[in-house]
């Protein structure tokens, strides 16, 4: 490294002088605190934001020793030389990285942000690079000095702590993603599968037949994050990774989720389980729709209510009276304001209006324990048991076994309960059929993974169970969600209350035909406003 730069070490400072390129030649850089900022070690150390003039000038000369790639040198304009000299020498020794030239643009009180252009060049193979970051100046605690504000996002935004990045034959080999129709899956037409496909190629790149490439990838220090290319010097040759994706559908969930912040969906086939669909909207890239651990409100009631038929508590037609309030364990629980009390209720009626009094009037009744819940989330359901094998990273629900007020608090699904879309549209699939069918996105006899099992619902369950649904969606709370639809249909709502949050996640559950789908939208209030109508424009396409 180090390219047009002589350093010498002149009565305990260094003398830099910088040729050719960026800046031009700069004077000298204190040794005496480790940072080259303004200020001279003979005086009194300043103090307050750095001014315009040291803004400037501290970045230019960060600028210009990272142009020439010296690396100590620009780490010295920095408040932690240590680390960031260790990024900016692997900027060009392991990212082979080179050429580099840097623009500034217009500063903005003491951010500076910039346009780099540069070259990777890895055995034989050159590549244009260019990207857009920002630095920030600010005074240096003990010494006074106007110091970049180390971040390894100044390097390359896509850097976090412990990142490193590295140009180098790619980890695995790139998959070419196909759907169940044979039709090409990337990120750039289905932008939410980014993650996922990442993930897919991370597992499966070796067993697709393809073979690596080179590339210019940040690695991440956590131990199950794979590396997150930037450049593709080398393309390889990827390989073709067969999924049970839906093109069509997945279009539709894509679009679906675009319309409320913060929002995930899931579709899958009922009849075999396969995911037809997933989609994300979020700002933190994170796949809620199979990771996300929320509860899920009043979407639980569908396990809810196969719990009370299962155990004979009641039935469809038998008594659910929904009363003004239910105080269970020394807690009172109510309904939405707007909710009239019917004393006489069926499991129906309180179902599709989703009264919350209804069924906590009726977890105390024999025999139902602390643990019924829990045991029909397992056995019938297939939740909470830690092994769906989905082809890629998923929570498979949980419903712990609760006293006290979360007994009833789990009933309504608040209280411990959490899930995820990919688990309510997988509930849903069971309740309709009968049989649960563990979701997967990719097939089981690619990596000889064994599905969950478990032993599904009496067909007596699940015909009232896809019944209580129907109503809903036809008469109850999902009408306004679901309505134009065709077919055979059922839906839940839901709204689940987040400490913290001033609306509640809305949440909302349903099927056409042979296609479940769910969604959740973070603070979107009740479950036919924002999650209802991503369910319904899947469910228009898939079903």
């Amino acid at each position: 490294m180090g390219r047009g730069v002589k350093v010498a070490v002149i009565g305990g400072v260094f003398a830099v002088m910088v040729g050719g390129a960026g800046y031009g030649a700069y004077n000298v850089v204190s040794a005496l605190d480790g940072g080259g900022g303004s200020g001279s070690s003979g005086s009194e150390a300043e103090s307050g934001p750095p001014s315009a003039d040291e803004v400037g000038e501290t970045s230019e000369k960060f600028f210009a020793a990272w142009e020439k790639g010296d690396a100590a040198t620009a780490a010295s304009y920095t408040n932690n030389a240590s680390i960031a000299g260790t990024l900016l020498t692997a900027y060009g020794e392991d990212a082979h990285i080179g050429d580099v030239e840097i623009t500034p643009g217009e500063a903005a009180g003491t951010s500076v942000p910039f346009t780099v252009k540069a070259k990777v060049s890895y055995e034989g193979a050159t590549k244009p690079l260019s990207y857009r970051s920002t630095l920030t100046v600010v005074r240096g605690e003990t010494s006074g000095r106007a110091l970049v504000d180390w971040e390894p996002s100044v390097v390359h935004p896509a850097l976090k702590d412990g990142d490193s990045l590295v140009t180098a034959e790619s980890a695995t080999p790139q998959i070419q993603a196909v759907g169940r129709d044979g039709a090409v899956l990337s990120k750039e037409k289905y932008p939410s599968l980014g993650p996922i496909l990442a993930k897919l190629r991370e597992k499966y790149g070796d067993k697709a037949g393809g073979t690596p490439g080179i590339e210019l990838a940040v690695r991440h220090t956590a131990a199950d994050a794979p590396d997150t290319p930037l450049l593709t010097l080398t393309e390889g040759k990827p390989g073709k990774l067969r999924t049970t994706l839906s093109a069509s559908v997945q279009a539709a969930a894509e679009k679906a989720v675009k319309r409320y912040g913060e929002s995930s969906v899931v579709a899958v086939k009922p009849s075999t389980g396969e995911v037809l669909a997933v989609a994300n909207n979020r700002t933190d890239g994170f796949n809620a729709a199979f990771q996300g651990t929320v509860a899920p409100g009043s979407t639980m009631k569908i396990i809810t209510a196969a719990m009370l038929i299962d155990n004979g508590v009641t039935s469809m037609n038998g008594p659910a009276p929904c009363t003004e309030t239910a105080v269970w364990k020394s807690q009172t629980f109510k309904n939405l304001t707007s909710m009239k009390p019917n004393e006489s209720a069926t499991l129906a009626n309180t179902f599709m209006r989703s009264c919350n009094t209804g069924f906590i009037k009726l977890i105390d009744e024999k025999p139902l324990t602390d643990s019924s819940l829990t045991a029909e989330a397992q056995e019938r359901f297939g939740l909470g048991q830690d092994n769906w094998q989905t082809g890629i990273p998923s929570f498979d629900g949980s419903v712990p076994a609760s006293g006290g007020p979360d007994r009833a608090a789990n009933a309504i699904g608040q209280g411990q309960v959490q899930m995820n879309p990919l688990n309510m549209a997988s509930v849903t699939a069971t309740a309709i059929t009968g049989e649960f069918r563990q979701p997967y996105l990719v097939p089981f006899e690619l990596d000889d993974r064994k599905p969950a099992t478990a032993k599904g619902l009496p067909q007596g369950t699940a015909s009232q169970l896809k019944q209580m649904m129907r109503l809903t969606a036809t008469q109850g709370t999902a009408v306004n969600a679901m309505s134009g639809l065709g077919g055979d249909i059922g839906a839940k709502t839901g709204s689940a209350e987040v400490d913290g949050q001033a609306v509640s996640n809305s949440w909302f559950t349903g099927f056409r035909n042979d296609v479940a789908a769910a969604a959740m939208t973070e603070e979107g209030g009740h479950g036919g406003d924002a999650a209802g109508p991503i369910v319904a424009d899947v469910l228009r396409v898939g079903g």
